[in-house]
């Protein structure tokens, strides 16, 4: 048994905090991620917040030291199916599913990408941008290898095409890869398997999925992002025009009991703001709203970024809750009506975009995890803990913890910081086993 190890689950920015920090410990850690590549939904932001840095830019450089680090064994494209044992002493089983990619022949030139004919909408644009049937998920994916979907391939749904195979120059094409099944023995365990976004399509008030120009803020994200499928340019769907006036609309599916969520997502009033900034930073003739029940801005540094988004932005904030949003059939254009809560009368707002900002929820898969390591969770789908603030990461399971928003709402820094936390537990766990 390899008494020094930890098997972390989820690639995201928790993950990639917990699996360094115990890496850097001299511990091996097994680090298992659903997708082709690690990075979670960090990736796909444009900045964060307060500060306006780039997402990418801070993320990459811990992705790629993730990568290259002697104690990390990167397992993507994989899923735990089973685990066994107790602290000190789990035996996990691990599908490895197939790229069809020899990883280690693979440059990650991209020719076989360019030259493949077929294109289905990408996930990590959130639909709103084309990627090929063998693909990258982003430019700066890690590992830099490309993975072929098999439901949308040319050669596994008719066996025709193999245009990959033949301009691959490296001979890394292997259609006949089979899923591969690991069996590891770790010491401790960490789950941090991120969010999910609300769909907000059943609140039909709303015109998600029927007006173009409703979108929802992650796809707003990948629309102002230079790696995006507009390169950046602000440009609204349905014309490709650039918006005169943007509409925010706080809370949708959140803090209500009838349609959605009676939870608050707790970042969505500071990543509006960071995009509405952002929309003045492209355009600073474009008028930004942000249509909210009330402000949760906590800590002074936030309170100062509302104010700077206010004062120095421009950035116009309005107690309201909206009703209704309706489509003018001919020029698309957007009708926001909306109960002023201070006045306490119905008003109307005519806009060019609306971007709703919904609940953020733990991922479905918990359910699955939360049977296969015998975890308990509470009645929203989050991992329950022994306690929310003082054993935050301690879940029912000795030597099983968990970090970041599958565990509770959370912003970045929160969850880096749980992160380490968790991996400061597991490694006591897993030092005891040595020791013992």
């Amino acid at each position: 048994m390899d008494n020094n190890a930890v098997l972390v689950v989820g690639g995201g920015i928790a993950g990639i905090q917990a699996s360094l920090d115990l890496a850097n410990r001299g511990l091996t850690v097994y680090l298992v991620e659903k997708s082709p590549t690690i990075g979670g939904r960090m990736a796909q932001l444009d900045k964060t917040f307060p500060t306006m840095d780039c997402s990418i830019c801070i993320l990459a450089p811990k992705m790629i030291e993730c990568f290259r680090h002697p104690n990390i064994k990167l397992l993507t494209c994989s899923e735990v199916k089973e685990v066994n044992g107790s602290a000190g002493n789990f035996k996990a089983k691990i599908l490895k599913n197939p790229r069809f990619v020899d990883a280690d022949k693979c440059t990650g030139c991209g020719i076989c990408t360019e030259k493949c004919p077929v294109k289905v909408p990408s996930e990590f644009d959130m639909g709103m941008g084309m990627r090929k049937a063998v693909y990258m998920p982003f430019p700066q994916a890690v590992p830099r290898i490309a993975t072929i979907d098999k439901d949308h391939c040319l050669f596994f749904q008719k066996g025709v095409c193999r245009i990959c195979e033949k301009f691959c120059q490296a001979h890394a094409i292997n259609f006949d890869q089979k899923p591969e099944e690991i069996t590891l023995n770790v010491s401790s365990m960490i789950l941090a398997t991120g969010l999910e976004l609300y769909d907000p399509a059943s609140i039909t008030e709303y015109g998600y999925k029927r007006y173009k120009n409703v979108l929802l803020s992650l796809e707003f994200e990948r629309l102002i992002n230079a790696s995006g499928p507009t390169r950046g340019e602000l440009l609204r769907p349905s014309d490709n025009k650039h918006p005169h006036r943007i509409v925010f609309i706080q809370c949708v599916g959140s803090r209500t009991q009838q349609k959605g969520l009676p939870y608050c997502s707790s970042v969505c009033c500071m990543y509006a703001t960071k995009e509405a900034i952002l929309v003045r930073e492209h355009d600073p003739k474009c008028e930004v709203y942000i249509l909210y029940m009330d402000l949760r801005v906590f800590g002074k540094r936030f309170q100062e970024f509302v104010s700077r988004a206010r004062d120095e932005w421009d950035v116009k904030y309005v107690n309201g809750r909206p009703s209704a949003i309706l489509e003018d059939l001919v020029t698309k254009d957007l009708l926001v009506r909306y109960v002023d809560i201070m006045e306490g009368k119905i008003e109307e707002l005519r806009t060019d975009l609306v971007v709703l900002c919904p609940a953020l929820i733990p991922r479905e898969d918990n359910k699955v995890l939360a049977k296969i390591f015998n975890l308990e969770l509470n009645e929203y789908g989050f991992f329950k803990t022994k306690d929310p603030l003082l054993m935050s990461v301690e879940t029912n399971v000795e030597g099983i913890f968990v970090c970041g928003y599958c565990q509770a709402p959370k912003d970045i820094s929160e969850s880096v910081t749980q992160a380490s936390a968790a991996a400061a537990r597991a490694a006591e766990v897993t030092v005891s086993a040595i020791v013992g």
